[in-house]
């Protein structure tokens, strides 16, 4: 009787389990996959060293290489000092536009920061692109140059 009891407990068991894992495969099979393919020229924007209050303006190009129209929902800078400008309409498959990318060159030291794009693209929906440099000081009225 007890081996009856544990024999059926088993087969019990081994059927709650098998239709669980029968359930995971489902459910990833039956979610699309979107065919929005999002590709960017360039993954980092390099400012090198330039003087306070100069044109702190970048573009990245996005390229949809999918097969159905790029959504690009939302983009967002790291912080105050970086707006990024994302087009609001749809990108068809093989076409291209531009995310512009401005920084308060008026901060000084280094740059390091990031805008994150949100988007229906199936390979990457939460793309990060960065920007990096340095921005000077600008001299001073009244104080010399320095001389070599």
């Amino acid at each position: 009787m007890r081996k009856a009891i544990f024999t059926l407990s088993l087969l019990v068991a081994g059927m709650v389990g098998f239709n669980a894992s029968a359930q995971e495969v489902e459910g990833t099979t039956t979610q699309p996959l979107s065919k929005a393919v999002i590709t960017v020229d360039k993954e980092v924007h390099d400012y090198g060293t330039i003087e306070q209050g100069a044109n702190g303006e970048c573009e990245f190009t996005v390229t949809n290489t999918g097969t159905e129209p790029l959504i690009l929902s939302r983009c967002k800078g790291s912080c105050g000092c970086t707006v990024p400008t994302c087009p609001q309409e749809p990108i068809a498959p093989g076409a291209s536009a531009k995310i512009k990318v401005k920084y308060d060159t008026n901060r000084v030291g280094p740059i390091n920061k990031s805008v994150t794009i949100t988007s229906n693209a199936g390979n990457e929906p939460n793309k990060v692109i960065r920007i990096k440099g340095n921005i000077k000081a600008k001299p001073t009225e009244g104080t010399p140059a320095p001389s070599n």
